[in-house]
């Protein structure tokens, strides 16, 4: 940094003399300054990019000046590069005196979608973000031309949130894809896109989308509050953002939903709720959540109501399963004998006659080795992984049981409850509901169906105390509200459901207007029969 160095602290003794080395560099030691010496910036951008390989520099001339482009060949279409910005500066503009840079753009890239970039951190910044830049000597600016980007993976359908019915498309690591796949089904101007930069090493996009004219005012405001006051080096993924902006951290229940499917993301946006979007990871965020909104799929309403009806329900009792019911089979087997009806109580204890563990350790083992070969089938490869977990757990099943290490009855409460776990939509809610079934499971072990119930009474206090943006958790259920109640538990039809959450006290509360119920036909009376 020698060069660039004393390069500024010239310029810096002439013009202000006590001024600091803060008011030449950035933060990430960027020079802020733009010179009108293409040497002297030509010096300061290779000094920056030295130890690069993908950056790249291109001598052109500029009418009767020189010029530079520069860019990282890693972040932009090399071929687009070519077409669209080198074959433009070929052409014969060798005499002409360009006064104004504006005059350069307009003669070479009068269609290219550009910027202006009026300091060298502009102009670094967009480099990063794959500009292809140019320079020209005795110039106050330069020109960020948009090339087409490098290639990305295509959209496809999401591999963590599939339907039957329903668009297949889903989101990708760019995020202006993303977006785009949003716009693409809310053509609404008042469809409002805000960026933020995130990380002071990877200064990563972050976009927040949501609907001006619906959103609540107070909820956007304190959401673009945590995200200016996250301070850190880096963001990867928005679960780098989630542990930052969310209400509380000390629980297991996740307090933003997460999703790969712009069809939820744009559902979510018009029910007045906000999108947080990240470069780099197919997962968008959307605040604030509340318990329910896991229990939902997109595909809920592509369905007819009462099939979707059906199934939430069905989700709900899954979700009660995966949490109590290895619980209450150390229990009852343990404590509350008198509680089983004579036959199956025979049955059972039949079954555990010589196996030598006492029922939490034999179900502890069992669920362990589940939770191994699940784990095991999704960092496998895909078609190796989902074979994996069914045969393995199959074959360890059956030999556990033939070995007399474990009982039928054992094996068949702990396959049920983990294919229970797998209806819920949403991956890190289930996640939840597998911690606390370990600690159902101790805690029967020593208390019995009294720990058990003190154990879910204390999870239903946790959940309560849980706010999500300063919206209760629970709500619309604690608090209860009569007027959410049409997609809660089950779907009502689309004509019966025309408000917004009267949680999130949107600016416009009512959603479609009253729509009545589809009849049949009238016919005409004196129509001939």
């Amino acid at each position: 940094m020698s060069i660039l160095t004393d390069l500024l602290y010239r310029r810096k003794s002439k013009k202000s003399g006590n001024k600091t080395d803060k008011e030449f560099f950035d933060s990430a030691g960027v020079p802020k300054k733009y010179f009108q010496s293409l040497d002297k910036n030509s010096k300061c951008l290779e000094e920056l990019f030295n130890d690069s390989s993908d950056f790249e520099k291109i001598e052109v001339k500029i009418g009767n000046k020189n010029g530079c482009v520069f860019y990282l060949s890693t972040m932009l279409n090399k071929n687009d590069l070519n077409s669209q910005v080198l074959d433009s500066l070929r052409q014969a503009f060798k005499e002409k005196d360009f006064k104004h840079i504006e005059e350069v753009r307009e003669a070479y890239f009068p269609v290219i979608s550009y910027k202006y970039a009026e300091t060298l951190h502009d102009i670094v910044w967009h480099i990063l973000n794959g500009y292809a830049v140019l320079l020209v000597d005795q110039h106050d600016k330069a020109i960020a031309l948009e090339v087409g980007g490098a290639e990305r993976r295509s959209i496809e359908e999401p591999s963590t949130q599939t339907i039957i019915r329903g668009p297949k498309d889903g989101f990708v690591e760019s995020i202006d894809t993303n977006i785009g796949l949003v716009r693409s089904r809310i053509k609404n101007p008042k469809l409002v896109f805000e960026d933020f930069y995130i990380g002071r090493d990877s200064n990563t996009k972050l976009s927040i989308g949501y609907l001006k004219n619906v959103v609540n005012e107070d909820i956007l405001d304190e959401l673009k509050n945590r995200i200016k006051k996250i301070n850190t080096s880096a963001v990867l993924d928005t679960g780098n953002i989630e542990e930052f902006i969310t209400d509380q951290n000390f629980t297991p229940f996740p307090l933003l939903y997460n999703t790969e499917r712009p069809d939820s993301v744009s559902g979510n946006i018009l029910d007045g709720k906000i999108a947080i979007f990240l470069d780099g990871t197919p997962f968008v965020l959307i605040a604030p959540t509340v318990f329910t909104d896991f229990f939902q799929s997109a595909e809920d309403y592509y369905q007819p109501y009462f099939m979707t009806s059906f199934i939430r329900i069905i989700r709900y009792i899954s979700f009660m399963i995966t949490l109590v019911l290895p619980s209450l089979y150390v229990a009852l087997t343990t404590y509350h004998h008198e509680l089983l009806p004579t036959q199956l109580l025979i049955s059972v204890q039949a079954q555990r006659e010589g196996v030598p563990f006492p029922a939490v350790i034999e179900i502890l083992v069992m669920e362990l080795t589940f939770e191994v070969l699940r784990e095991a089938g999704v960092r496998m490869p895909r078609v190796v992984g989902q074979t994996l977990s069914i045969v393995g757990a199959l074959v360890i099943g059956q030999a556990a049981v033939e070995a007399g290490l474990v009982s039928n009855v054992l094996v068949i409460i702990v396959a049920f409850s983990a294919i229970a776990s797998f209806v819920s939509p949403i991956y890190n809610f289930a996640i939840a509901a597998r911690l606390i079934r370990f600690l159902l499971i101790l805690v029967a072990a020593v208390f019995g169906l009294y720990g058990v119930l003190w154990v879910l009474i204390m999870m239903v206090i946790h959940l309560v105390s849980l706010r999500s943006f300063g919206i209760p958790y629970l709500t619309p259920v604690a608090p209860f509200k009569i007027g959410d109640q049409t997609d809660i538990f089950v779907r009502f039809p689309i004509w019966a459901d025309n408000k917004r959450p009267s949680y999130l006290m949107t600016k416009t509360p009512v959603k479609n207007e009253e729509i009545k119920p589809p009849s049949p036909p009238k016919q005409d009376s004196g129509e001939e029969s």
